[in-house]
């Protein structure tokens, strides 16, 4: 959840698909055993059938030697690089800190806080590059200082505590949520399962099994049971969404992990497509951070200007463009995915490959205000890595533009390595084919 903080991210397959085995079909280490196909690039069965993971850079011409190294490098630096000597970080690279020898954070860097977006991500990267103690001390952190105890969101996460633990703000950001429990599934399908908290499949049915039920119980839950989407912040702002938090490969994979609540998994992997189609701009490609339920962009009451950041393509929703290619990379290209992958490579080829926006309305008009004064308002890392993930789904004849683009960033490091770091690290796992299902969908 980027929220900015005034001091106040077609059909669906058969049970039977779903449930044929999928850890076949992921590396045995995503380190020594890369499985992906150098000329794969549009997979109309998708990698959870296939096991071919589309790897854009080995089809731009870079070896796996060169691949991993360049994927190791950004791990080296964003959990064990400088963590910084000023009183700020500023001057760092890494946002892993170790707080216990069994519990670390990342750090956003520019707000001094810890979120479940980031803890989410790091996670997952951790399971995907085969990090297990890097994990458990991040998931610890996590499920010791951040998971809600009691009330109408229990079993949810804040969604931002201080560094060492503290609670700063009971709301919920349902992306970092999503995001921790997809990473437990696939530590589950990778590791297997130990004791107390590292049972790390009973942890993520805990999670998912909350998102749907907490108001069986007098609580309120994290999807709405009418749209089938995940509302905006409970338990206040729950009547609108984010096309940034609709993950529907991750859905997809939830409803094998979570079995009981298959049919509103599958529900909501429908309906997440459907609000990324809805959601983007036929022009332009672009969404909106907040929208309402069909996609139209919401702004939301405490920011009702022209310039909002949640009525307009803001760092939310940079995310929106992997999570469609997520999907198409997972479980198969679809027509409406090149479409609207095409769509935005032609608006950001408009606008300038290396000069383009980072900020802008739907309709293409850039935005010029600098809304968080840490982050840089021009050509962000953060979009250029989220834009080489397009390269997935697209039939532009300059896809590799942005593919090249990517890989040609150096890893972000200063005052603004948390979100940009961590969508390069993201950018570079979905475009080698190195983000992959790990849950074995017959281990319920």
């Amino acid at each position: 959840m980027r929220k900015i903080v005034k001091k106040l991210g077609i059909p669906l397959l058969s049970a039977a698909t779903l449930l044929a085995p999928a850890s076949a079909f992921a590396a045995n280490s995503t380190a020594e055993q890369n499985n992906t196909s150098p000329g794969v690039v549009n997979n109309p069965h998708g990698a959870y059938l296939t096991g071919v993971y589309p790897n854009m850079f080995a089809k731009a011409g870079y070896t796996k030697k060169e691949i991993n190294a360049k994927i190791n490098a950004a791990w080296q630096q964003l959990f064990h690089g400088n963590p910084g000597t000023n009183p700020d970080l500023y001057d760092g690279q890494a946002v892993y800190y170790q707080l216990t020898p069994d519990m670390a954070y990342v750090e956003d860097i520019g707000n001094h806080d810890v979120r479940t977006e980031g803890m989410g991500y790091a996670m997952m990267i951790a399971v995907q590059l085969n990090h297990q103690k890097e994990f458990n001390s991040l998931w610890n952190f996590a499920k010791t200082n951040m998971q809600i105890k009691s009330g109408k969101t229990k079993d949810f996460f804040a969604w931002h505590t201080k560094t060492d633990g503290t609670i700063i703000d009971q709301g919920v950001a349902p992306d970092g949520d999503q995001w921790i429990a997809a990473a437990l599934s696939f530590a589950a399908g990778r590791w297997g399962n130990d004791e107390g908290i590292y049972n790390y499949q009973k942890e993520a049915k805990q999670i998912l099994n909350a998102m749907w039920h907490n108001a069986d119980s007098g609580g309120i839950n994290m999807f709405d049971k009418t749209t089938y989407l995940s509302t905006f912040s409970p338990p206040g702002a729950i009547n609108f969404t984010d096309a940034s938090y609709s993950l529907p490969a991750f859905y997809r994979i939830f409803a094998s992990v979570n079995p009981e609540d298959k049919d509103l998994w599958e529900k909501a992997a429908s309906a997440g497509e459907q609000l990324l189609q809805n959601a983007a701009n036929p022009n332009t490609g672009l969404a909106p951070c907040y929208s309402n339920f069909d996609g139209t962009p919401f702004t939301p009451p405490w920011d009702k200007s022209a310039d909002s950041y949640g009525g307009n393509f803001n760092e939310d929703a940079w995310r929106a463009i992997a999570n469609a290619n997520i999907d198409a990379a997972w479980f198969g290209v679809k027509p409406w995915q090149t479409q609207y992958s095409n769509t935005l490579e032609n608006f950001f080829e408009s606008q300038g490959m290396n000069t383009y926006n980072s900020r802008y309305h739907i309709d293409g008009t850039p935005i010029n205000t600098n809304l968080v004064s840490y982050e840089p308002q021009v050509h962000s890392p953060g979009l250029v890595s989220m834009n080489a993930s397009s390269a997935i789904s697209a039939t532009n004849i300059n896809k590799m533009d942005f593919v090249n683009q990517l890989w040609n960033l150096d890893i972000p490091s200063g005052h603004a390595r948390y979100y940009d770091g961590f969508l390069y690290m993201l950018g570079m796992l979905y475009d080698s084919g190195q983000f992959q299902i790990w849950w074995p969908a017959d281990r319920h």
